[in-house]
């Protein structure tokens, strides 16, 4: 009997919260439930997982610029550069790859997450995409995923659920799912002149007279980037996934740049009046 876990990155929880959902529904089908694992911090995507044949792995990112995340393509699949190996190890596990966006699109984040989870040893058997609160903003897809979206989740997870049992010891062959192929590059945000607006190195200030030096935000930082000894200052790598300025309890945290401010407004403008669906690949 394969069991099945849940296993995400999740700035702000809303990856979290969907595959877990989608784990949940195929354990209740009947199928041992392992224990979820979560790589959002750092020292998690140091080490090794390894998965085998009676594996069922409900693996989730956010989509970033339309694409799975840069900064965990390392984890996902090595460098040649590093001389470092993938930090995944599929076995001939089955796999359900989920991304998560803010409303905009996905474009290629889940073909991508797809093709990673084959390349390294995974059958992929069933896809989503699902839609969750934009990091950049409190408004668009504000508080997704919503009920009717895990309800959505969960029935998703009862059809992969089903899917499975009915594969016996057959393999599936590679879901399909939307996206193109060779992958395209990296959305970039632009003014409505159509220039880029560059945001790579923007990151959140700090509003001193209202932290309390509570130290939400480093346990927040998947990147490692503030430090215990100097909560809500961000020293290092700032990927834009907000879970600091979103977890911050009194705050304290806040995004001024022109060009962030632009874009998130933007996107609010251009994006927030249509509710966006899930899509589900089975």
């Amino acid at each position: 009997m394969r069991k099945v876990r849940a296993m995400y990155f999740s700035g702000t929880g809303t990856t979290e919260k969907t595959v877990t959902a989608i784990a949940d529904a195929i354990a209740a089908e009947g199928f041992p439930k392992a224990e979820n694992i979560n790589f959002t911090p750092a020292p998690a995507r140091k080490q090794t997982y390894s998965f085998g044949e009676d594996d069922i792995v409900v693996f989730g990112v956010p989509v970033i610029a339309g694409r799975v995340p840069n900064v965990l393509l390392k984890f996902l699949q090595g460098s040649a550069k590093d001389d470092l190996p993938p930090s995944i190890e599929g076995g001939g596990a089955l796999a359900v790859p989920v991304v998560l966006y803010g409303n905009r699109n996905y474009d290629d984040a889940l073909i991508e997450l797809r093709n990673i989870l084959e390349e390294q040893g995974f059958h992929t058997v069933a896809g989503g995409a699902f839609i969750g609160e934009h990091s950049f903003s409190r408004k668009l897809a504000a508080g997704r995923p919503d009920a009717d979206d895990l309800e959505k989740a969960a029935a998703f997870g009862r059809a992969v659920a089903a899917k499975i049992a009915g594969l016996g010891d057959e393999l599936p062959e590679p879901v399909q799912v939307k996206g193109e192929t060779p992958i395209r590059d990296y959305y970039k945000p632009r003014d409505r002149h159509g220039e880029h607006i560059n945001i790579l190195k923007v990151k959140p200030k700090l509003n001193r007279e209202k932290c309390n030096g509570c130290g939400e935000c480093v346990e927040a930082c998947p990147m490692g980037s503030i430090k215990p000894e100097e909560p809500g200052v961000v020293q290092g790598i700032c990927i834009k996934c907000c879970g600091c300025e979103k977890k911050c309890p009194q705050g304290a945290l806040y995004f001024d740049d022109p060009g962030y401010i632009y874009h998130k407004e933007e996107l609010e403008y251009l994006y927030g009046e249509t509710r966006r669906e899930p899509e589900m690949f089975i």
